[in-house]
C-alpha cells in the first residue's frame, strides 16, 4: 500500500497529567513514545498514530491530541491509557520514514500495550496513521490478539490525483469506525463511503458536517464521536 503525503495540522502543547515517556523497539530502532496514564478501572489501553511526518506531522499533532484527550480524560468517561509514538524518522525516533514499513512501527507499539496493561487495545490513527493502522491490523500476516477495534479518523482516499484503497478491510472482522469530515480534502464523502461500504462488518461510518480533514472548528464533535463509539465497544 502506498502512503499519502497529507499535510499535519501545527503541533499541540502535549497534555501534562499523568504523562511519561517510553522507548518502543522498533524495527527500525528506538521510537519515541508517550503514555498519558488512565484510571485503574480502564476498559481499554489505546495506541493512537500521528499523521504524515512529511507534512510535519508527529505524536503531538492537534488532531491526535484532542483524540487523545477523548479516549484519556475523564470527563470523557473512559480514562484509557493512550500511548502516542513518533513514527520513524520523526522526533527523536531512529530510523527513516519509508511511507509502508510504519506498519511495523505500529506493531511495535501495539506488543508494548499488551505487555505493559494486559487490557483489550482498541488501534487507532490519524490520516498517515490511520492508513499504517490499517495496513498493520487489517493483514492477515499481522495478527494481533488483544486489539479489539479500530478507529480510522481521516482516513486518506486520494492525494494529488492519486486515489488509495484498503482491500485489507473486506476481510477485517474487528469493529471500525471511520470518521471523517464530509468536507474532507484527502477523503472526498463519496470515496470514504465507498471503502467504507467494501469493509466488513461491524463498522461505522461518521462524516461530520462542515468539518475539513483537520476538523478545523470540529474538533469537539469529533471527540464526542470517537468516544460514544469506544463506549459502544465496552465488554
Amino acid at each position: 500500500m502506498s502512503a499519502t503525503t497529507t499535510p499535519a495540522q501545527p503541533n499541540q502543547v502535549p497534555a501534562t497529567a499523568m504523562l511519561r515517556s517510553v522507548d518502543l523497539t522498533g524495527p527500525a530502532g528506538r521510537l519515541e513514545a508517550l503514555v498519558n496514564e488512565g484510571g485503574a478501572d480502564a476498559p481499554f489501553a489505546v495506541l493512537l498514530c500521528h499523521p504524515h511526518p512529511l507534512g510535519s506531522g508527529t505524536m503531538h499533532n492537534k488532531v491526535v491530541y484532542h483524540a487523545m484527550k477523548a479516549m484519556n480524560d475523564p470527563q470523557w468517561g473512559l480514562g484509557c491509557p493512550v500511548l502516542r509514538f513518533n513514527f520513524r524518522g520523526t522526533g527523536l525516533s531512529q530510523g527513516t520514514h519509508d511511507g509502508e514499513a510504519e506498519t511495523g512501527d505500529v506493531l511495535a507499539g501495539l506488543s508494548w500495550l499488551e505487555n505493559e496493561y494486559n487490557l483489550p487495545v482498541i488501534a487507532a490513527g490519524f490520516s498517515f496513521g490511520a492508513a499504517m493502522m490499517v495496513g498493520a491490523c487489517c493483514s492477515t500476516s499481522n495478527a494481533v490478539a488483544q486489539v479489539r477495534a479500530l478507529a480510522a479518523l481521516g482516513l486518506p482516499t486520494e492525494d494529488q490525483d492519486r486515489r488509495y484503497s484498503y482491500p485489507s478491510l473486506s476481510t477485517c472482522s474487528l469493529p471500525k469506525l471511520f470518521l471523517s469530515g464530509d468536507h474532507d480534502q484527502f477523503a472526498p464523502a463519496s470515496q470514504l463511503t465507498q471503502v467504507a461500504a467494501y469493509a466488513a462488518k461491524p463498522k461505522r461510518l461518521v462524516l461530520l458536517p462542515g468539518a475539513d480533514h483537520f476538523f478545523t472548528g470540529h474538533l469537539e464533535p469529533m471527540q464526542q464521536a470517537l468516544a460514544g463509539w469506544l463506549k459502544e465497544q465496552l465488554p
